[in-house]
């Protein structure tokens, strides 16, 4: 595992959309899981600034962590009061990048047949050869996804319940700005499970500001617990690549040896 501390949360993004990059140039028709809230929206837009001095996305497909469950949009069309992840990605990444529109996954927060769409979607992951790149945030509880605390860590793409702080921390980054009642959000979510992201060959976690610091400590050097879902992170067996602000980092036990670690390696070319 790669702990990479940055001073700031530009110089966070940045490296992240490097990585991210990385993967897309040495394969081009890769497959990205890409997440969404307030912390990749840095990365992407240092994505979309990379599009623009040449990154070709025509070839990569993508599959989205997880949706409200109830809302949800055809890409390419806009609602102001439209609070689905579709949107938000189609916002933030999707209009302003080559890539297909038959090559983006987000899970359908209006099928009419939520087990079904779960183990469609499941399957269509599988087709797609499986995930090369996993980019995944953290939330408030430490959770991935909408894999609240309690969920297992071998669970699958599945309708998850939302927990009182989900509610609470979505709330006040999308619907209260967009003057949605709270009582009006959705309480449901369609979330790939923690053992479908534990089966992507590379992980990318990026979390930013003091206010997560005691949970990425907790995820990264802690117990491993369904509590705490991300900490299944120590669990992957693949290249897993963390980047963290100072902030985030401040809580961490060891981070004087992550820095030292992330220098040898740049020194020797690893």
């Amino acid at each position: 595992m790669d702990i990479i501390i940055r001073e700031n949360y530009e110089q966070m993004s940045k490296c992240a959309a490097e990585i991210i990059a990385g993967y897309v140039k040495a394969k081009p028709d890769c497959v990205l899981g890409l997440a969404t809230g307030g912390t990749p929206i840095g990365t992407y837009r240092e994505l979309i600034k990379m599009h623009r001095e040449g990154l070709d996305f025509s070839q990569v497909r993508t599959f989205n962590l997880d949706e409200y469950l109830g809302v949800g949009i055809d890409l390419g069309k806009t609602y102001d009061l439209d609070q689905s992840y579709a949107r938000f990605m189609y916002e933030e990444l999707f209009k302003h990048i080559n890539i297909k529109r038959e090559n983006i996954y987000i899970p359908d927060g209006q099928t009419k047949d939520p087990k079904k769409f779960c183990m469609w979607y499941e399957q269509e992951i599988k087709k797609a050869g499986g995930i090369d790149l996993q980019l995944l945030g953290l939330g408030g509880d430490g959770h991935w996804g909408f894999n609240e605390p309690g969920s297992s860590l071998g669970s699958r793409t599945r309708v998850q319940a939302l927990t009182e702080q989900t509610l609470d921390d979505n709330y006040e980054a999308f619907y209260k700005k967009a003057n949605i009642a709270r009582s009006q959000m959705p309480h449901f979510a369609i979330t790939m499970g923690t053992g479908t992201i534990l089966e992507a060959k590379n992980i990318l976690m990026i979390v930013n500001g003091s206010k997560k610091a005691d949970m990425v400590a907790k995820c990264l050097e802690g117990p491993i617990t369904s509590q705490i879902t991300a900490t299944a992170i120590q669990l992957h067996s693949g290249d897993i690549s963390v980047v963290l602000d100072q902030a985030a980092a401040s809580k961490l036990k060891n981070s004087d040896h992550y820095k030292f670690v992330e220098k040898m390696k740049r020194q020797y070319g690893l």
